[in-house]
């Protein structure tokens, strides 16, 4: 924990951290809109099948009117409406009669839409469902296609996790801005809904790779007293690229056009990203002290402190960081999260906590059609109310420290989503209401847990950690849409998983350690001594001279 010492001397807060925070926050607004725009690029408008009466002028009499011409083509559904998915063989011209009711035709005289489709485009211009037809008996389709998204994403967590560890933070984030760039472009040119995505698959590898790095480099080049506040404003950047997104979709009704929009930005943040210095921690928890000193010198010349670049000398760092540097003679692995007995309860309890956030965050907020019939308007309204609820998480991680806030709020984000499920469908006020409720609390809960997390592992193995967690996240996103699959069948099955799942979770969130006050801790021996001043008439001097920070 002595470079937290160092850090101050560079520098702790100055122009550097602001530069820093700007750059990796307005990347940061642009991920959001990676994860939900399917809202919008897969939307799923009106529609029917195409009737030759009814859509071939030159078949269609012309003494009736369209509407007449569509009840004798298309049955009616269970609404009332006509059916989505179903025609009749020939034209019921009996439908005209007055008296005429449903008993006039049978199932026999419809069949499938072999014809193809005709969409209601006055609200998309063109989605992924027009573009290949992922409706009726290939409805399924679009929930597997979220769910490859997020087993991409769950597989670059795992594997920019230990790259990251071995190569770097700087290098993975400037690759992976330039991959997501890249493959959001490409997809435009998909030739079919298989090659779409196979390249969102690509996309989601890249994305994994941003988040994780990101995070880090904000945590590790940030002091004790600043790294709730930097963490949560991480934590708002997402929310304000919620709410940008419904605003940008509402322009651009083509999800072609969609997507070339979410690509410019990656390119500009890849070609930005150079200037990035590595994570000193990271530089010399490898035994690389030579790079982290330089590292540290372009910090305290970037904040203006010209004293520190002299009195930074190479002595002075191995001296304060000889505990550090003796660590790195040991080789660490995922193994030591499980095989350490100060990190196995820890990454036991999160796997589970963050398996369960996602699978209810992501099952339940990528179906936004279900949620209400503007969608427009609730993704903005999603986005202001989870920055409200964000901005907020400061002063309760202040007065209620990490454990309690995350296990509060994940327990009222499950609490909404049961309530909400006794709500009928026609009250689609109180829906959206419960709704909204459920999405502010989970929005706290992610806030919290990026900063709780990072506070729970050391330096030597937090990238690691963080990867191996960000897959359990992950797996909980991949299964959250696959399991509306489900609906067909059991219906209360998805809303009463995404209800009881965080809510249970919230229970084991408090048996984990509070780090509120505590320096972000390098080896696993400062968790040891972590754990000794927190025991029962344990020394709690550090605690206490830290108590008034966040």
């Amino acid at each position: 924990m002595a470079f937290t010492e160092l850090l101050e001397q560079a520098g702790g807060v100055g122009l550097f951290q602001a530069l820093q925070a700007l750059t990796l926050l307005l990347l940061s607004v642009w991920v959001p809109f990676q994860f939900l725009v399917e809202n919008f690029s897969a939307a799923v408008p009106g529609h029917r099948c195409w009737a030759h009466v009814l859509d071939n002028g030159s078949e269609a009499p012309a003494n009736l009117t369209p509407e007449a011409l569509l009840a004798v083509s298309i049955p009616l559904g269970p609404n009332r409406e006509p059916h989505q998915c179903l025609r009749f063989r020939q034209p019921q011209w009996q439908l005209l009669d007055p008296n005429a009711t449903a008993t006039n035709w049978s199932e026999a005289a419809t069949e499938p839409c072999v014809d193809g489709w005709v969409y209601n485009r006055s609200i998309f211009t063109s989605t992924i469902v027009t573009e290949w037809g992922l409706v009726c008996d290939h409805q399924g389709l679009k929930p597997l296609g979220q769910s490859i998204y997020m087993a991409g994403t769950m597989l670059g967590s795992i594997a920019w996790g230990l790259l990251s560890h071995r190569l770097g933070r700087k290098p993975i984030l400037s690759w992976c801005c330039l991959q997501v760039a890249v493959a959001n472009i490409s997809t435009v040119a998909a030739p079919s809904f298989l090659v779409y995505c196979g390249l969102r698959f690509l996309n989601a590898l890249g994305l994994a790779g941003i988040i994780l790095t990101s995070m880090t480099l904000m945590v590790e080049w940030t002091t004790t007293c600043k790294r709730a506040i930097t963490m949560t404003m991480l934590g708002c950047s997402y929310s304000i690229g919620q709410t940008a997104l419904g605003g940008v979709a509402f322009a651009l009704r083509d999800w072609r056009a969609l997507q070339l929009a979410m690509s410019v930005p990656f390119f500009v943040i890849f070609l930005m990203s150079w200037w990035l210095p590595e994570s000193a921690r990271w530089l010399i928890i490898m035994g690389k002290p030579d790079q982290a000193l330089q590292e540290l010198k372009k910090v305290a010349r970037i904040n203006g402190h010209k004293e520190a670049q002299k009195t930074l000398t190479i002595e002075v760092l191995m001296s304060r960081m000889e505990e550090e540097l003796a660590s790195t003679k040991s080789h660490q692995s995922v193994l030591d999260l499980f095989r350490v007995p100060a990190l196995r309860w820890r990454s036991c309890s999160l796997l589970v906590v963050n398996f369960s956030l996602s699978f209810s965050y992501y099952g339940l907020f990528l179906d936004l059609q279900n949620l209400g019939s503007d969608i427009f308007l609730l993704q903005v309204l999603f986005g202001a109310v989870d920055f409200l609820a964000r901005t907020t998480t400061i002063f309760l991680l202040r007065f209620f420290g990490r454990r309690t806030t995350l296990a509060g709020f994940l327990a009222m984000a499950g609490l909404a989503i049961l309530a909400n499920m006794l709500v009928p469908q026609d009250l689609q006020t109180l829906r959206v209401v419960f709704a909204v409720l459920g999405k502010g609390c989970f929005g706290i809960s992610l806030t919290c847990l990026m900063v709780y997390k990072p506070e729970l592992f050391p330096t030597s193995l937090r990238m690691t950690a963080e990867g191996f967690l960000h897959s359990a996240t992950r797996l909980g996103s991949v299964m959250g849409p696959l399991i509306r699959m489900t609906r067909q069948v059991l219906p209360l099955l998805p809303a009463i998983s995404y209800g009881v799942l965080p809510t249970a979770s919230s229970l084991i969130v408090l048996f984990l350690p509070e780090t509120r006050g505590l320096p972000l801790p390098d080896t696993i021996q400062d968790l040891e001594r972590q754990r000794s001043a927190a025991a029962p008439g344990g020394q709690r001097e550090e605690v206490i001279a830290e108590s008034t920070r966040f």
